[in-house]
């Protein structure tokens, strides 16, 4: 938490997992946060990294970065938005 802010990191390793859990432990995550803050998803290449940011951003989230950290595993970084309302 950044000093002064209420806003929180939160971090899902979904690598190990298949579609659709990928997805469906993404959002369940994702619900249980509050409105500002951020998800730090690591996930595999491949059917998660196509689908996953264009399906949380359908969804009002916004995807802040996508970086490659190993071989075939990505870190997305979401945020909730503030006026989040769903």
């Amino acid at each position: 938490m950044i000093e002064g802010d209420n806003r929180m990191k939160h971090t899902l390793d979904i690598t190990h997992e298949h579609c659709p859990m990928t997805l469906v432990r993404t959002k369940l995550k994702l619900a249980q946060m509050a409105a500002g803050d951020t998800l730090e998803l690591l996930l595999c290449q491949g059917e998660p990294l196509n689908n996953i940011p264009g399906s949380v951003e359908e969804q009002g989230y916004t995807v802040c970065s996508t970086e490659q950290v190993e071989d075939t595993v990505f870190r997305i970084v979401i945020e909730k938005p503030i006026s989040f309302h769903r």
